[in-house]
This record gives structure tokens, sequence and C-alpha cells, in this order.
């Protein structure tokens, strides 16, 4: 069980879990102060954050959607609030729920669910993984982050 003194990170990934396995990796060698929760919209992509550390771990709609309004944090791919994205993974209420927390969104610009976002630049996975990484520990040491923008 995560220590309710620690902030929750929620990594949540679907298909087969490739991003969020290496969020969970990367993370878990940053920070020591937080919980980690990986979400998987199947068994596939749970499994793959389980086996990269993940402190818990649960999968489906409704994990997705209880753990949501726990977070403190929550990282994935930007088709996470997007419904039907990631070849209808990520259901209408996972991406109302992610889209509606209060929890700080770290959201990874990766293909597979049809936005561009202009004024992005053109970055490899692992860049984008390590600003992700760099802007959830800037927004746990409170110093710069996503949260002052």
């Amino acid at each position: 069980m995560l220590m309710k003194d620690k902030k929750l990170i929620v990594v949540i990934d679907a298909q087969g879990g490739g991003l969020g396995k290496a969020l969970v990796e990367k993370l878990k060698g940053k920070i020591s102060d937080a919980g980690i929760l990986a979400l998987g919209t199947n068994a596939v992509a749970t499994s793959a954050m389980k086996k990269a550390g993940a402190d818990q771990y649960a999968t489906g709609e409704n994990a997705i959607i209880f753990n949501a309004g726990r977070a403190d944090i929550i990282v994935g791919g930007i088709g996470i609030i997007s419904a039907n994205s990631m070849m209808g993974e990520i259901t209408p209420k996972i991406a109302e729920t992610v889209s509606s927390s209060s929890a700080m969104k770290v959201l990874i610009p990766v293909g597979k669910c049809n936005i561009c976002i202009p004024g992005t630049e053109k970055y490899s996975l692992q860049e984008l993984i390590d600003m992700a990484v760099k802007n959830i520990t800037d927004f746990l040491n409170k110093s710069e982050g996503c949260d002052l923008l």
C-alpha cells in the first residue's frame, strides 16, 4: 500500500504499455519521495509497468476512474484525455475523469491519437520522457514545473 504521506504519481497507459514502462523506470530512478501507481487499460500495459517497478498497479476503466481522483500527478500520453484514443482503449469515461481530475497532468505528445499540437517540436520518445520526468520532479520540489506556466 502506498504511504499516505507521499505524493501519488499515477502513470496511465494502454496497448502494450511501452510508454508507461519507460516512464515508471525513469521515475523510479529519479523520485524516491512519491509513490507510483501504474494504471493500464489492459493487462499487458499493466504488466509492463509492474515489471518496471511500479509501487502499485491496477487494470481497467474502473481502476483508472477510481484512482484519478486520488492522484497528485497524472502522467501519460496525450491520448489519455481524448475519448476513444489509443485504438479505443481510452473510453469517454476515462478521458473525462482524467481531464476533470484536480491532479497536475503531464501529457506526452505522442501519436496514435490523431492529435497534433502546433508549436511542439519533434523530439524522440526518450527526450519527451526525460522532459516529463523533469516537470514532475520540479513540481514535487515546488520549483519550476508545469504548474507555474
